[in-house]
Order: C-alpha cells, then sequence, then structure tokens
C-alpha cells in the first residue's frame, strides 16, 4: 500500500499529471461513429505521475525511460509531443522522461493526463504560444479525456467527454482501491449488456445526489476483483466506480477518516488516500513558466 506522494515534494524541475475521478457517469446514447454520448464530472485529484522534459535542438521526440507495456510509438507523451510539432512547425524536440504513480487501466486517467501534461509543458518550453482553447482542440484525438486535464479545472462534461463546463466542487478526500486487474475501456463499451440509453441529466440533479455509473454494472459482473473491492467499501459507506475502472472509491469528509479506512485495507490489496481539486497542480506549474 502505497499512500500520495506530497506535491510540495516535486521537484521544482518536475511537471505534474495529476489522476482524475469521475463521480458519476451516464450513457446517453451512441453517435453513428461508434462513439458514446456521455454526461460526466471529472475531478482532479492530488495523485499525479511526474514528466520531465529536455528540450532538443535536432528536433527528435524520445521517451528516456521504459513504461512497462506501451511501446514507445505507442505513448501518449510521444504522440503528443509530435501532434504539437506538427501543427505548430515547430524544429524542436525533447526527451522526455515519465514517472508512473497512476496504474494503467484503472480509469484515474493517467495516460491522458500524461498527454495533456506534455502539451501544456512543450508548448511552453518549445514556446510554440498556443492558446488553452487551441491546445485542447489538439488534445482531443489524443482521447476524450486529454481536455480535460489540458484545461485543469473540475467540470461537468457532456459529448464524448470534450464539452466541458467549469464546477466548483466540494475538496473531499477519498480512499482509492486498485483492484488486482486491468479494465479494457473498449470492451467495456463495445459489451452487449452496457447502458446505452439513460436519460440526461442536469447539474442540479447530480448535485442533489444522482451518481450513477452506467459502466458498474458490467464491470462489477465481467471483473471479480473490482466487485470485492466494491462490497468492502461498503463498510465506508460504499463504493464507486471511475469512468470504466478498474479503480474505485469512497468519498470522506476529512484526510483522517479517510486514512483509517486506508489503513485497514486487506494486506495484499493496493490503495492510496488523496484530496479532491478543482485546480489542476499543472495550470500552477505552467503559470509558473509565464
Amino acid at each position: 500500500m502505497t499512500l500520495t506522494p506530497d506535491l510540495n515534494q516535486v521537484a521544482a524541475n518536475a511537471w505534474p499529471a495529476p489522476a482524475k475521478l469521475n463521480l458519476m457517469l451516464r450513457i446517453t446514447g451512441r453517435r453513428a461513429n461508434g462513439y458514446h454520448e456521455l454526461q460526466t464530472v471529472f475531478q482532479f485529484i492530488d495523485r499525479c505521475d511526474r514528466l520531465w522534459f529536455d528540450v532538443r535542438a535536432d528536433g527528435r521526440i524520445h521517451r528516456v525511460n521504459e513504461v512497462v507495456g506501451v511501446a514507445e510509438a505507442d505513448d501518449l507523451t510521444v504522440r503528443a509531443a509530435l501532434a504539437l510539432q506538427r501543427a505548430t512547425g515547430c524544429g524542436l524536440g525533447a526527451d522526455i522522461r515519465c514517472e508512473k504513480n497512476l496504474p494503467m487501466g484503472g480509469g484515474l486517467g493517467g495516460g491522458s493526463s500524461d498527454a495533456a501534461t506534455t502539451l501544456v509543458a512543450l508548448n511552453q518550453l518549445w514556446n510554440t504560444g498556443l492558446s488553452e482553447d487551441e491546445l485542447a482542440t489538439l488534445a482531443l484525438p489524443l482521447g476524450a479525456d486529454v481536455p480535460v486535464f489540458v484545461r485543469g479545472r473540475a467540470a461537468w462534461a457532456e459529448g464524448v467527454g470534450e464539452e466541458l463546463m467549469p464546477v466548483d466542487l466540494p475538496e473531499s478526500w477519498f480512499l482509492v482501491v486498485i483492484p488486482d486487474c486491468h479494465v479494457s475501456t473498449g470492451a467495456v463499451f463495445a459489451h452487449p449488456q452496457l447502458t446505452r440509453n439513460s436519460n440526461p441529466i442536469k447539474l442540479a440533479d447530480f448535485l442533489r445526489g444522482d451518481i450513477t455509473n452506467d459502466c458498474l454494472s458490467v464491470v462489477r459482473s465481467e471483473y471479480p476483483p473490482v466487485e470485492m473491492a466494491l462490497h468492502w467499501l461498503e463498510h465506508w459507506g460504499g463504493g464507486r466506480l471511475t469512468g470504466t475502472g478498474a479503480c474505485v472509491f469512497t468519498v470522506f469528509d476529512d484526510r483522517e477518516l479517510a486514512l483509517n479506512a486506508y489503513q485497514q485495507l486487506p494486506a495484499s490489496w493496493q490503495g492510496f488516500v488523496a484530496q479532491g481539486l478543482n485546480y489542476s497542480p499543472l495550470l500552477a506549474k505552467r503559470d509558473e513558466h509565464r
């Protein structure tokens, strides 16, 4: 079990890539191209990957460390850097190093957040001068979650997740449990039993307590470790699924209550305690470079 790294300890030259939680997720339809229409609420948490960028004069983009299970050409950080090069005609390159603290396939948005941090950081370090709107447009083809990380504000989201409205939410404490499995988002969204026709709701409905996640029943049935974690979290007020999972979480009013629950996790389980954030630490880092 590992606790959240203290953001104050992040090295001065490192760029944070925070995790997110989906506090609810409704699937309200499906487009002709196969993409699903969603309603969701994103909030960041203070658990982060960390990235370092060394500018190169030769234009080469190189990932300098291995990421288990991800080839360099498929890495979203590399793809994001190449997309920024193409969009701006920049002749500079970068060596990219990523310290992974967020589990892959966990529903915490780690790859998307890494891509967003790459776009934001290199836009500063290369002095390419794209606006936030331009970066968010560039981000969307990399993944539906990437724009919210670029914009860096907790948000109500619709469309495929790219239509964002900033919201102010309680910055609660969360116990996040990491089940011992990798959930395939594609498999969940292709599952024949997935609910795809939920009625749309309003932000006010969410604020009054509608926290439905339409992926929950499919993930519970297909991934027993997720079901086990959700069952355990019933002792702490009930668990919720972030995105398609596998990570599940429960909400606490203060850090001590969350830590108390964390300390009672079964010894073989992984998890951490984190605080919700309405403003991404990436934006604070970006502003340091302006």
